[in-house]
């Protein structure tokens, strides 16, 4: 047996040593992994070059404000349209054609508008009438009333009908009503369309939403705005709530933690034994009635699954399947009850470790300000990066022809040849892009941004767990608690981070981002190989997604235990993977139990705090209960608040329990060590809890003598 424990060891690394010397996190440590910082500083140098040619050639208000037929800007100071701030179609209906869906615009004539109309006018009526100076201003810029009716209409110089409209986005919209369960524009069920026929006003209103599918999405994005006009507070609220509940159910816990494990488990071998008694029950009840004796094989396959719930052979067989769980869990406990009680106990020392260390609770929020930077930054780079092209005009027709998506020149197609062999078509905007050296590298710069975003937010993430792992640590390592506790132990742990080990953060960081900007890169190429029926391709893309989704896992896991070691020790990246993977290794099933009972425990808490917020919003902003005199306000979506609170309380619940969790896991790989290092002699005492050595049957010579 000693021969094997040697072999194991000689596996998985050499156990810790004896150091007299040792007391808790090394202060006299040098810097680790210098060249990794290097290369971050020279990454970040590059990434705000990256940002500011973006911001020089990026103009984000391509994507806020809409443009005309010549992609000039609606209501921008300094252009010609500074006074039109809205876009109205000449004829909304075409924006049904398939053409959105690959050129992004209607293939109809947009103009920019002081307002939209709001009457129904037709060109033939309007034109040789009073109301044509009005009609007039919905025309193209410039136009003069020197041509023909079928000419004007023609070359799309002014619409065939107006009919009333709302601004919706910056957009003419139909102004819609129901009238007797028909959809109405105005006064008016049909209209005409200036060529003699005449329209049900739903062809109108149907064409328009399969337009973009964005004026219903741009319409549910007003509505859901304004909810949160009226609602915010309330959401303020329902998230102070959260916090107080994560903040007394993570101080209960250090006091419930055993009760409430043991009450997990009993609870499913509870179920467990109710339902191999279920099972039973229908396997007698079953007995002598007709058919029930078939057995599976000659039943076959059967798309009605309910089919198989009159079989006997089916109960039986869910019998002997929860039986065997039983039996499993039963055995795990009884064989595996010291470990148990261990991962009770560390969640209890956690929770006081906590509780000495209270600004750690704070943390987070560094955290989340540091990430809102890094979001806010590739958020705003990647937005000027997609508004940094140029305009590029196409020809766009309704009708067959050849020429149909070809690049043109709207200053010079009037008089061109294409004008002469399409007569119906425009030259109108399409989209931003270019030709140019920059343009092409624009996917390059945009893969970049995503990497620099993934490689900046895991350091944030790593400073946070290195600086947390060091303040318990000094916890662990304190002989007298609290009273051997440094000072200010979590701003120490922080300096120390930041001044030695922002190398190995950045090392770590690294490793994971690559892993992160692969399985980007997987999932694009996976959408555009969709459309593909290569079955060989499909596989292989799905099996590279799932082995580098294991990959990253694993290593989140080892980068964590690895910021421990170093925030411990200060030993660079490499280093302290290895020693905090062997001394894992080495108590393998410790690991597992500690891990499994710790994150069920911490999705309860989660769960418990998230249900609770949740259903008081529900009945809040739904005006089943009253706070205060004033009920909820009225809401177009009550969902809105209440998912936004749901989300909010679990982020806010999950960051407290990420201390909580950096606690467990730091205590319990300085338990670990204490175990190799010490033995409880006056010149080698233990430095865990008295109530993890009386679970191990440890004691301190000292202590006893004493």
């Amino acid at each position: 047996m000693g021969g094997d424990r040697q072999d194991y060891y000689g596996k998985h690394g050499t156990p810790q040593k004896y150091d007299p010397t040792f007391k808790g996190p090394i202060y006299n440590r040098g810097c680790t992994d210098v060249i990794c910082c290097v290369l971050l500083l020279l990454a970040i140098v590059g990434y705000v070059a990256v940002g500011i040619i973006a911001w020089t050639h990026g103009d984000p208000r391509k994507v806020i404000y809409p443009t005309d037929s010549r992609g000039e800007f609606c209501g921008q100071k300094g252009t010609k349209n500074a006074n039109k701030p809205f876009l109205f179609y000449f004829n909304i209906v075409k924006c049904a054609s398939p053409l959105v869906l690959l050129e992004f615009q209607c293939p109809t004539p947009q103009i920019c508008v002081e307002k939209c109309p709001d009457r129904y006018l037709t060109f033939l009526s309007a034109r040789n009438s009073r109301d044509f100076e009005y009609y007039k201003q919905f025309c193209v810029p410039g136009f003069q009333n020197n041509k023909g009716l079928a000419e004007v209409l023609r070359d799309g110089d002014c619409p065939a009908v107006l009919t009333p409209s709302k601004p919706l986005a910056r957009r003419c919209f139909p102004a819609i009503h129901a009238r007797k369960g028909v959809l109405m524009v105005g006064n008016e069920t049909t209209y005409e369309d200036g060529h003699g026929s005449r329209k049900n006003i739903t062809e109108l209103v149907e064409g328009a939403k399969k337009a973009n599918g964005v004026l219903e999405a741009r319409q549910l994005a007003m509505r859901i705005f304004e909810d949160y006009t009226v609602s915010w507070y309330w959401i303020v609220i329902g998230l102070v709530i959260a916090m107080v509940l994560s903040l007394l159910f993570i101080i209960l816990l250090r006091f419930l933690a055993g009760i409430m494990v043991w009450v997990m488990i009993v609870m499913v071998i509870l179920v467990l034994g109710y339902g191999i008694f279920h099972c039973y029950m229908e396997y007698a009840r079953l007995r002598g009635e007709a058919g029930s004796d078939v057995s599976l094989v000659d039943l076959g396959f059967q798309t009605d699954l309910r089919v198989y719930l009159h079989l006997r052979q089916t109960w039986m067989a869910f019998m002997i399947i929860l039986s065997i769980l039983e039996v499993v869990i039963i055995l795990l406990l009884i064989f595996l009850r010291k470990r148990i009680l261990i991962a009770i106990a560390l969640i209890k020392e956690a929770s006081r470790a906590v509780g000495y260390v209270m600004c750690s609770l704070l943390y987070p929020l560094v955290t989340f300000f540091l990430l809102c930077l890094c979001i806010a930054y590739w958020a705003s780079t990647a937005v000027f990066l997609s508004t940094s092209n140029e305009a590029v005009y196409k020809i766009l027709d309704d009708a067959t022809c050849s020429l149909a998506g070809k690049t043109c020149n709207p200053e010079t197609f009037p008089s061109s040849n294409e004008s002469r062999l399409c007569p119906n078509a425009h030259c109108q905007f399409a989209f931003y892009g270019g030709e140019s050296g920059y343009h092409r590298a624009l996917l390059g710069l945009q893969i970049f941004n995503a990497f620099m975003f993934f490689w900046l937010a895991n350091f944030v993430l790593a400073l946070g767990q290195v600086t947390l792992a060091g303040a318990f640590a000094s916890y662990y390592w304190a002989m007298r608690k609290p009273d051997d506790l440094p000072a200010f132990p979590l701003f120490s742990a922080f300096g120390r981070a930041l001044r030695y080990h922002t190398g190995s953060l950045a090392f770590g960081a690294l490793i994971l981002a690559i892993v992160q900007i692969i399985r980007v890169i997987l999932e694009y190429l996976d959408q555009r190989l969709k459309a593909a029926e290569n079955k060989f391709a499909k596989f292989l893309m799905t099996c590279l997604k799932c082995c580098f989704w294991c990959l990253e896992k694993f290593i989140k896991f080892l980068n964590r235990n690895a910021y421990i070691m170093i925030a411990i020790y200060g030993t660079n990246f490499c280093t302290s993977a290895r020693n905090a993977f062997f001394l894992l290794m080495r108590n393998i099933i410790r690991v597992a139990v500690l891990d499994k009972v710790t994150d069920f425990l911490f999705l309860l808490g989660k769960l418990l705090i998230v249900g609770s917020v949740g259903i008081l919003a529900f009945f809040f902003f739904t005006h089943r209960i009253r706070i205060v005199q004033d009920t909820a306000p009225p809401l177009n979506y009550y969902w809105v608040p209440i998912l936004t609170v749901i989300v909010g309380s679990y982020l806010i619940a999950h960051g407290f329990f990420s201390v909580y969790g950096m606690c467990v896991d730091t205590l319990f790989l300085c338990f670990l060590e204490d175990l190799e290092r010490n033995d409880g002699s006056a010149e080698r005492p233990y430095f865990m809890s008295s109530t993890l050595k009386k679970l191990l049957n440890k004691t301190n010579k000292k202590a006893a003598e004493s």
